[in-house]
């Protein structure tokens, strides 16, 4: 097994020390804009790369908590920083169980790699862990607020529908790229310090 691969359900007090420190990068990024990177025509987001790693070094329980804070956080930003779309947001079911499925499909993708090359399991990990954040939020919106989100938006449903799946193609591809090249090097970082 890679070092730094945790499988124990129990929280230490190393892994509440890094819940603590990657949720708060985490809120860091979103409050202070740093979170989204400009990729014209678009804004990446890397919000939830910190849960990404919390999940490849700490384990499922680690990254689902971390994941669990920024969907907190997402639901709390909604609130008191409202869009037109933000009603979408206070549903827990889009903001908050989407982030906590990125830390278990992360660790489980990253388990079950066997390649001999640890960039490759871990870009693997990460992209999955980026697009189980993009499809489960843009999913749930798409299956629990379709019209209304249409609505809002002065949208015919069918035109709601491709603006949905634009979204997660012209977002979801480069926020894939930058999760997997910032958690591979950071996570090789770590493990090399850590075996030091």
């Amino acid at each position: 097994m890679e070092k730094g691969l945790r499988t124990s359900p129990r929280i230490g007090t190393r892994q509440i020390t890094v819940i603590g420190m990657l949720s708060a990068i985490s809120i860091v990024l979103g409050v202070t804009g740093l979170g989204f990177i400009p990729i014209p025509p678009v804004k990446a987001t890397i919000m939830h790369v910190p849960v990404i790693i919390g999940a490849m070094l700490e384990g499922p329980v680690v990254g689902a908590a971390v994941g669990l804070i920024f969907g907190i956080f997402s639901v709390v930003q909604s609130i008191t920083t409202p869009t037109p779309v933000s009603f979408v947001f206070m549903n827990p079911l889009v903001s908050i169980l989407p982030r906590i499925l990125i830390g278990i499909t992360t660790y489980y993708t990253y388990k079950m790699m066997k390649t001999n090359v640890k960039t490759i399991n871990m870009v693997v990990a990460a992209a999955v862990g980026s697009l189980t954040n993009t499809i489960g939020v843009l999913g749930m919106i798409f299956l629990l607020y379709l019209e209304p989100y249409a609505k809002v938006l002065h949208l015919s449903v069918s035109a709601a529908k491709k603006g949905i799946l634009a979204v997660g193609i012209t977002n979801g591809i480069p926020e894939t790229i930058l999760s997997a090249v910032i958690t591979a090097a950071v996570v090789a970082s770590i493990n090399k310090i850590r075996r030091k």
